[in-house]
This record gives C-alpha cells, structure tokens and sequence, in this order.
C-alpha cells in the first residue's frame, strides 16, 4: 500500500497528493523544511526542530497555516497511520500559491506537507561501517543558518561525491570546511580535542549538533567550536558528521586519506551510542 501524506488539511494517499503550479516552494524554493528522526515510533527532539522551524519562518517572514503546537499531532498520525518504528517525518512550508512575481504576495497562503520515510535509524549499516568524504566548493548562499529548500548545490556536492566513489560531501569556503551536504561535521584531533564550527550564517544549527556537544561536554571532551581547514581535517584522529537522518555518522575517509585507520573511532562510536540511548529515553 502507498504512504499516507499530509497536504494543507488532508490525509492522503501519495500518489493522490497535489500541489499547484503556482506554488513559491516549486518556482522559487522560497520555503523551508524540518526532519525529525522517528526511533521506536517515536520523535526525536522535535520540540527543538518546531523551534528552528519557527526561527525559520521568522527570519523569511513567512506564516504558517497551521499553529506549531498542532503539527506534532499531524506528524504522530502519520508515523500511526504508516506504521512507521524507524525512519523519518518530513514537513515543508512554503510561501504557498501566488501567481509567479519575485516579490512576496500580499495575501500570503503558506502551505504545509509531510510525509514520512521508512529506513534504518538506531541499527544503520554505514554507520557501523564507516562513509567515506569528499571535500568540495560551497556555492550555496550566504544564509546557510535557515532551513530553506534551496537545496540544489548540495545535491550536486552528493552526487560529486557519488562520482568519486565516495558517501558525501564536506564542503569548503576560503580554505575551510563549513559543513557537510546535509550535516554537521566533526574531526577529533590527534590531541583529543573535538572541533566542529561556529554557529553563525555558514552553517545550519544543527539539533543534533547541539546534543552531541552537550554529550561530549558530559563526557569530559575538551571542545572547540571554530572553523578547522581540509588540512586538519585530513590529519584528524577521528571525523564524523551529525544530522537528524543519520544521527552521529562515522567518517572513515577524506579526499581518500584514511581517517583512524579506516574504522569508526572511540570517541565516535560513544558519542553514536550516548546520542541513541538518549533519543530513546526522550523521544515523544
């Protein structure tokens, strides 16, 4: 049977879901998105996307159709209704229906999808196994901090990536590495100390992110929150990328230089195994 998916009000079928023509987020990208991971049939720190999702919307000015409090309720019916234990939800805004003109409409009418994915979270293979990385140019914008649907330039990282025999990408501005096509990426140095980048317009904040460092400062780990260059990067002890689809993910390899000797390393497969107890002890 297809997956039921959510478009502004209905519960539908997949291939009976429709979007207008008309609609900014098809003919401008101009809307933005959240994932939250689903571990057990339930939501991982999704409290914390609706609030980047709210952050979001506010810094495009854009509204949105339904109040944020109700949209867990959506989200939970759909896990129900698609039978969902691992795996994804998925929810889009955008600007909604408008005849094409740069500017905004007047009379703004968002609208709101979902739908949900069902995939290996907890137990991934490559995250037993480890990805291996490319590094690449950013050529995105300069407003990397909103979670937009202009996604275009990182699928075309991945699929560099791809071409190189390799899992993804790390993406690289004046030298330094921003962050990952659809993540936020870590090294370990050979020192012990783990560095990933300063929040601020280059990078996404990432949820994940945010409670692997909490993690690591519980841990005892000395942080460093700055930029790091391919170089570093290339002679780390350990490196790994955080997101909501793939939790904490190993990094085995960087521009085909072995990172710690070619297998997930100590400090990243712990701070694996804190994130997903967590997420199962807190997930809603």
């Amino acid at each position: 049977m297809s997956r039921i998916v959510y478009v502004n009000g209905d519960y539908v079928h997949e291939e009976d879901a429709r979007i207008s023509v008309f609609d900014r987020g098809f003919l401008f990208a101009d809307g933005v998105y959240e994932v939250a991971a689903v571990i057990g049939g339930k939501l991982v720190d999704n409290e914390a996307h609706l609030v980047r999702l709210e952050r979001s919307l506010s810094e495009l000015k854009m509204g949105c159709p339904v109040p944020i409090s109700e949209i867990p309720i959506i989200q939970r019916e759909l896990v129900t209704v698609n039978e969902i234990d691992e795996g994804m939800v998925y929810l889009q805004v955008s600007r909604g229906v408008a005849d094409r003109d740069f500017n905004f409409p007047k009379k703004e009418q968002p609208s709101l999808v979902m739908f949900t994915q069902d995939r290996p979270v907890s137990g991934s293979p490559k995250a037993a196994r480890g990805i291996r990385v490319i590094t690449h140019p950013d050529i995105r914008w300069k407003r990397r901090d909103i979670k937009t649907v202009q996604l275009l330039a990182q699928s075309m990282a991945k699929e560099a990536a791809l071409s190189a025999g390799a899992d993804d990408a790390w993406m690289v501005e004046d030298g330094f590495v921003t962050e990952g096509s659809s993540n936020n990426a870590f090294i370990v140095t050979t020192d012990g100390v783990l560095v990933t980048r300063q929040l601020g317009n280059d990078i996404l904040h990432g949820i994940t992110r945010r409670a692997v460092l909490e993690i690591a400062a519980e841990e005892g780990l000395r942080v460093e929150e700055r930029a790091f260059t391919v170089e570093e990067a290339h002679r780390a002890a350990e490196a790994f990328s955080t997101s909501a689809s793939a939790l904490v993910m190993p990094v085995i390899s960087i521009d085909n230089k072995t990172i710690s000797q070619g297998v997930p390393g100590p400090v990243t497969q712990k701070l694996r195994e804190r994130y997903i107890a967590l997420a199962r002890e807190t997930a809603t």
